[in-house]
């Protein structure tokens, strides 16, 4: 999970009617863009400079070498001067990763005294970038549009939000989902099409029996449990004196892991309905896979589980965390409105703020073993929680804009990790326009990603994307959602 890892490629266009001094400074102006871009702390990724396209078929060319470079997530386009976009028909037809458009110019400011007409014929974007525009807009291509100067710092930051996007796309169209289990039984949102999932999304999901993790679980020996025993003392803290109870949960973890590792799963699910000779839901086994990086949702909620594993991909090396989170109760008190979100035993470490403890308590479902599992103190901020709805026609992603808090009390008696928040624009706006929208009570929240990257998520996947934030209103997100249902209908 590196940012590191993926390049896109800084495509500037132009034309071969300048002369060869304008076109030398054209290559020149875009080396020094992308070489400051790749170094830029807003950049996530690493820019690649490509050489000035002047031809429909050097245009075509770079496309398709983009389409087929297994390092490439995407490109950013740029008319330094003018390039007719009729050149851009056959290149852009073609272009199977995502694009973003860059309207910017070289020079910040008009050079008033020294302005001649060799400096407006290199100088171009504010022209040039209007007519790359128009043939994107004619082509209907799904595309992000950026304008402003390039060294900006609020500009670099967009483009670099735009990228983690482009990543989440990527990894999105080669993951694999393992399904330990069906879906909780007659629960309604976590269920969906698969086969849609995967042309949509790329994501493939299948299910694997629960007999075949078990006689992974039996192969763990006492030495792999003894070192994992001592991974868990490394990481956090034990409060229990019942080992036993750690130990199962470090011979499923194990097993877990190699079953992912070997079958080259990002994500998985489990159910408590289907755990057949296991003595415990996994817990804290589930807990530190999501810990490094695993996606997962409970009750067999697999497209929780993918969108947990592509937020955490696009997320990386920003601070704070994304985890799997699940709504469960309102705190309706006047003034501090706000719903507590935890999950029986699955909430993902990595939003902690304090160094978490391994316990072992009574479930209360799933007629099983107490199951060990870690419990933590989360942070304080501005937040998103996201959800993925299958209606049917098309995949709905809704997003709502939150501020989490600490719990306004203890809970002594609610021995698993949760966090508060507020969501925006209030409780019962929000929750409203949530139900409205069909939002499912499995969520994955980000103190990392905000709704920009998400939406541009969805635009480069072609999906729905609805956004609950401080601007909502119940009677303008009813006539977006009945809109929405005219336009995807059509689609």
């Amino acid at each position: 999970m590196s940012m590191k890892n993926y390049e896109f490629w800084f495509v500037v266009g132009s034309q071969d009617l300048y002369g060869e001094e304008t076109l030398k400074k054209v290559a020149e102006h875009a080396k020094i863009m992308a070489d400051a871009f790749d170094k830029a702390p807003e950049i996530p990724c690493k820019v690649v400079y490509k050489p000035t396209v002047l031809t429909p078929n050097s245009i075509e060319r770079t496309v398709i070498e983009a389409n087929y470079d297994e390092k490439c997530a995407g490109i950013i386009t740029w008319m330094h001067t003018f390039s007719p976009s009729k050149m851009w028909i056959a290149g852009l037809s073609k272009l199977q990763k995502p694009m973003l458009h860059l309207n910017t110019q070289f020079n910040r400011d008009i050079p008033w005294n020294e302005i001649d007409m060799d400096f407006m014929n290199l100088n171009q974007s504010a022209h040039g970038d209007r007519e790359h525009g128009f043939i994107g807009a004619r082509l209907r291509l799904p595309r992000k549009i950026v304008s402003g100067y390039w060294e900006d710092t609020n500009v670099r930051s967009r483009i670099g939000n735009w990228m983690r996007a482009a990543v989440g796309a990527y990894e999105s169209r080669r993951l694999k989902v393992c399904r330990f289990g069906d879906n909780m039984r007659e629960v309604a949102v976590t269920e969906g099409d698969k086969v849609e999932a995967q042309i949509k999304l790329g994501w493939q999901v299948n299910g694997y029996g629960v007999g075949d993790l078990i006689k992974r679980m039996n192969a763990v020996t006492e030495a792999q449990i003894d070192a994992k025993m001592e991974e868990y003392k490394s990481r956090y803290d034990i409060k229990t004196d019942n080992i036993d109870a750690i130990r199962y949960q470090a011979r499923e973890e194990i097993a877990l892991r190699q079953f992912l590792e070997n079958g080259g799963f990002g994500a998985f699910t489990d159910t408590f309905q289907d755990l057949q000779e296991m003595r415990q839901l996994p817990g804290l086994a589930v807990q530190n896979l999501m810990k490094d990086g695993y996606g997962f949702g409970g009750e067999g909620d697999w497209k929780t589980a993918a969108l947990d594993r592509v937020m955490k991909l696009m997320a990386d090396g920003l601070a704070g965390g994304t985890a799997f989170m699940e709504d469960y109760t309102y705190h309706m008190e006047p003034g501090r409105e706000a719903i507590l979100g935890a999950h029986m035993l699955e909430v993902d470490p990595s939003i902690s703020v304090t160094r978490p403890q391994i316990e072992v308590h009574p479930l209360g479902i799933g007629d099983r073993e107490p199951p060990a599992r870690l419990t933590f103190q989360t942070g304080d901020g501005p937040a998103i929680v996201a959800t993925l709805i299958d209606m049917g026609d098309r995949f709905r992603m809704i997003v709502n804009d939150v501020e989490a808090c600490s719990p306004y009390e203890d809970m002594p008696k609610l021995p698993v990790a949760r966090v508060m928040w507020k969501p925006l624009p209030d409780l019962s706006t929000s929750a409203e326009a949530w139900i409205l929208a069909g939002g499912a009570h499995h969520t994955v929240m980000s103190y990392q990603l905000n709704a920009e990257h998400m939406r541009d998520f969805c635009e480069i996947m072609g999906i729905e994307f609805i956004h609950i934030n401080k601007d909502t209103t119940i009677p303008q997100l009813s006539k977006e959602l009945i809109w929405n249902d005219i336009v995807w209908k059509l689609k």
